[in-house]
């Protein structure tokens, strides 16, 4: 599979990282790249091997500066309606995945790159990184699921305050708002990022699959109904070789070999 605005690498089995590479255009998202992000999301979702997607952009400047603004600019009603539909699909597939998705941010990430972050399940962030959504600075309004992500992420009021004054969010504040759940020196994002995925890599992957669709799924259920949701995943586990094999090695006090089966 060749692309032509990203780089797709798997440093260690079961890992893949997926790198937004148009550092010339501080990685803004065109249609085309658009295109390839979802191209690889469908090749993620369809590896059974897949533990980890981890999500940045080329260069020190930038994760996603945002869309892009030269390519937008002249569009029509029904063109721009094109587009978001578009975006929207692929942070929805993104969001779908069953595996984990992790955005790793370093610098920039603003406009439908903040909106990439999110559809990520979780963020780390440089110690460069400065999120935002921008888009009223420009006479329109985010359009691949800032307005609804943010909101969710920080709640509507905080969301409400970036959205409206597009004011952009450093690291420190990202963290302690709850928009990142870590921050790293610049120089250590990616090796944290593997490191992380690298032991989420080592878990029971049927389990894990099952935790991100009961945290998913559960999210837009009320409470009762969320918890007989778990209940269901729960006993679904005990249907797979995994379960065994994780107490079976539990109890034998040596490391698990899951078979995701």
């Amino acid at each position: 599979m060749t692309f032509q605005n990203i780089l797709l690498e798997q440093p260690e089995p079961g890992i893949y990282l997926l790198t937004v590479n148009r550092p010339k255009a501080l990685n803004a998202l065109n249609a085309a790249t658009l295109d390839e992000i979802a191209a690889v999301v469908r090749k993620v979702a369809a590896d059974d091997a897949a533990r980890v997607l981890l999500v940045t952009g080329a260069g020190e400047k930038a994760f996603v500066a945002g869309a892009d603004i030269a390519e937008m600019r002249d569009i029509t009603i029904e063109q721009a309606q094109a587009f978001s539909e578009k975006g929207m699909q692929v942070m929805h597939a993104l969001e779908s995945l069953p595996v984990p998705v992790i955005a790793l941010v370093n610098g920039y990430c603003l406009g439908g790159g903040c909106e990439l972050a999110l559809a990520c399940d979780w963020i780390l962030a440089s110690d460069t990184a400065a999120f935002g959504q921008p888009e009223v600075n420009l006479g329109i309004l985010p359009g691949f699921g800032g307005t609804q992500r943010l909101p969710r992420k920080l709640g509507p009021a905080r969301a409400l305050e970036l959205l409206t004054t597009g004011r952009q969010v450093k690291a420190d504040e990202a963290l302690r708002v709850g928009l990142a759940n870590h921050v790293y020196p610049a120089a250590e994002l990616r090796a944290q990022g593997l490191e992380l995925a690298r032991s989420i890599a080592a878990k029971g992957p049927v389990a894990v699959r099952l935790v991100k669709q009961a945290v998913q799924r559960g999210g837009n259920l009320d409470l009762y109904t969320a918890c007989a949701l778990e209940t269901d995943l729960f006993a679904r586990a005990f249907t797979t070789q995994d379960q065994k094999e994780g107490m079976r090695a539990f109890l034998e006090k040596r490391p698990a070999k899951f078979q995701n089966r």
